[in-house]
C-alpha cells in the first residue's frame, strides 16, 4: 500500500514539473511605436501626406503638393520611391533613393522633353545599354550627362499586388546635381524625366490626419 501511494506522489509530482516546464509564460504584446509627427522626415512619406520643398517653387516659393500616388522601383539590387502629386497645374514627384546615404531628387521641370531634344536616337539608347558604359555621356542643357545605368525596371505604385515594367537607362551631371531618366514601356513613347538634387532637410512633411 505504502509503494502505491508513492508511486501515486511521485506520478502527481512528475505532472507537476512537466506542466511548469512545458507552460509558456504569458508575454505582454508590445506597444506600437507611437510617430513622431512632429519631426517626420520625406523617408517618412506616403500617399496622403503634404510635402514642402523650400524655395523649390516658382518665383522661389516653396513647393507644396499632396501625394496622390507613391511609387517604389526595383531595378535589380537599386530601388527608389516615387512621391507623385500637382503642383500649379503639372506633375511633380519627390524620388527619396540611395542605398548608404539618403538622395532626393525632384521633377518639377515643366518642358516636354523629348529623344530628340536630348540628340540621342533609340538606336544610340540601344548601344548606349549595350556597353554598359559609365564613361558613356551626352551634352544638354549646357551639362554633359554621364551614363550610370539600364535595365528593366519594375514600378509597385502603391503596393499593388502587381507591377507594372518598362526600360529604364539614367545619367547624371557631373557634379550630380541633376538626374535625367529615359523610360519606355511596350507600347508607349520614350518619356524623359528630368529631376533637381534637394537637400532632404529642406523638405517638411505634414501627415494627413
Amino acid at each position: 500500500m505504502l509503494t502505491l501511494t508513492l508511486v501515486v506522489i511521485l506520478g502527481a509530482l512528475l505532472v507537476i514539473v512537466l506542466m511548469n516546464l512545458f507552460k509558456k509564460d504569458p508575454k505582454p504584446v508590445p506597444a506600437a511605436p507611437v510617430e513622431d509627427l512632429a519631426n517626420l522626415t520625406v523617408s517618412d512619406a506616403r500617399t496622403g501626406d503634404v510635402l514642402s520643398v523650400a524655395g523649390a517653387g516658382d518665383q522661389m516659393t516653396d513647393l507644396d503638393y499632396t501625394v496622390d500616388r507613391g511609387t517604389r522601383m526595383d531595378a535589380g539590387s537599386r530601388t527608389w520611391v516615387e512621391l507623385g502629386g500637382s503642383y500649379q497645374n503639372r506633375r511633380v514627384t519627390v524620388r527619396v533613393g540611395g542605398d548608404e546615404e539618403i538622395e532626393v531628387y525632384l521633377h518639377a521641370d515643366p518642358r516636354r522633353i523629348t529623344l530628340e531634344d536630348l540628340g540621342l536616337s533609340e538606336d544610340d539608347l540601344a548601344q548606349i545599354d549595350e556597353r554598359q558604359n559609365p564613361a558613356d555621356s551626352f551634352d544638354f542643357d549646357g551639362a554633359t550627362w554621364m551614363y550610370r545605368i539600364s535595365r528593366e525596371v519594375q514600378a509597385w505604385r502603391d503596393n499593388q499586388p502587381t507591377p507594372t515594367g518598362f526600360y529604364y537607362w539614367e545619367f547624371f551631371t557631373q557634379d550630380g546635381k541633376r538626374l535625367l531618366g529615359i523610360r519606355k514601356a511596350e507600347g508607349e513613347p520614350f518619356t524623359v524625366i528630368l529631376s533637381t538634387w534637394v537637400n532632404a532637410g529642406d523638405i517638411t512633411v505634414y501627415r494627413k490626419s
